[in-house]
């Protein structure tokens, strides 16, 4: 059954007196997961789009390279599986993927390295404080392409919050070149454009593809098999992004880029492992929040993050904060805090509900 946003309300039903101490702890548990993954999205979400836009500020243009790189963290997932493993081998349980699960999680690591490419071809051209507004955009793709894969349901709160988020994109798209970069040209700034906004869109098509993936596995869906599928998802992500690099010979360019990078070869190194420490935080945070809550409220928690590295962009790299940016940061504000109502009054409702069934 696929879950939903209401499954943060459903883990509060239930009088605490009256559970046992293990449902109690395992609430607990549970708990901890939802915020830990919420750190993980918020810290990543901040810093991997400065770290990237950093890059490209002084000197980097190797848009496979950083498409990689958003994705090339997937090694330090073996830590933790290796201690699952050999907790769940000394019990003598499986802990392989199931085959459903494993090609799921291929195909949508392959739909990931794209969307990586495009997001990072978007980044090349547009400050930062554009293209994370264009990104937020995703929280309606995601609603949308919800509502079709895993039947999520929409209400007067949620079609309100998609319509603002749109108009916000649009209003950005009406002056397309308004915070042009001095060294981008109106075509390329065009470019980078649709590139954010379909990577945004793909990124909103894959998260319910993930949720239904856990939603059609024969087997219960643990945080091992999410890891896993974690693992294999930014593992097929990097290899499609690394098969772009041979194509595009960015192997033999790197060590000529690090020394003619502007603020130094060390920090050229630096800026690259912040980059693929920052985005491996989004995709584990991301992906633990469809397993734990839902793909619409990974969605959400994304698209509200994208504010504040907007204001980051504008404040350590002195971009200009025009007034159809200020607008589109209004109407994203404006959808979000729909959003959130909207779940509180249904959540509210399904609880009254509840009790008077209950009585």
């Amino acid at each position: 059954m696929a879950m939903n946003i209401d499954g943060i309300e459903r883990m509060e039903q239930g009088v605490l007196e009256s559970s046992s101490p293990k449902e109690i702890q395992k609430r607990t548990v549970k708990w901890w997961l939802i915020a830990l993954n919420c750190i993980l999205t918020g810290v990543g979400t901040i810093c991997g789009p400065m770290l990237l836009r950093l890059y490209y500020l002084h000197g980097g243009s190797r848009k496979w390279l950083t498409s990689s790189l958003q994705t090339a963290g997937f090694p330090v997932l073996l830590i933790p599986l290796s201690i699952v493993y050999m907790r769940e081998r000394a019990r003598g349980m499986k802990f392989l993927l199931e085959p459903r699960l494993f090609i799921s999680s291929v195909v949508i690591g392959l739909l990931m390295g794209l969307d990586n490419f495009m997001y990072s071809m978007g980044s090349s051209f547009l400050p930062v404080s554009t293209s994370s507004l264009l990104f937020a955009t995703q929280l309606a793709f995601t609603a949308f392409f919800a509502f079709i894969i895993v039947k999520q349901k929409f209400t007067a709160y949620t079609i309100n919050a998609v319509v603002l988020m749109t108009l916000g994109s649009v209003l950005l798209g009406l002056r397309n070149s308004g915070d042009r970069p001095a060294n981008v040209t109106n075509g390329e700034y065009l470019l980078g454009f649709i590139m954010t906004l379909g990577a945004s869109a793909l990124l909103g098509f894959a998260y319910p593809c993930i949720e239904l993936s856990y939603a059609k596995a024969r087997k219960a869906i643990t945080y091992p098999v999410v890891m896993q599928f974690q693992f294999c998802t930014t593992m097929s992500a990097t290899i499609f992004c690394a098969i772009g690099m041979i194509i595009n010979k960015d192997f033999q360019a790197i060590g000529r880029e690090a020394a003619e990078y502007e603020l130094g070869e060390a920090k050229y190194y630096v800026v690259l492992v912040g980059i693929a420490a920052g985005f491996q935080m989004i995709f584990v945070g991301t992906l633990g929040l469809v397993f734990c809550i839902s793909s619409l409220f990974a969605g959400i928690l994304s698209a509200t993050l994208l504010p504040f590295t907007e204001i980051a962009g504008v404040i350590f790299f002195k971009e200009k904060f025009t007034g159809e940016k200020g607008m589109a940061l209004a109407l994203c504000l404006w959808g979000f805090a729909s959003y959130f109502y909207g779940s509180y009054k249904s959540n509210k409702k399904q609880a009254a509900q509840e009790e008077e069934e209950s009585k």
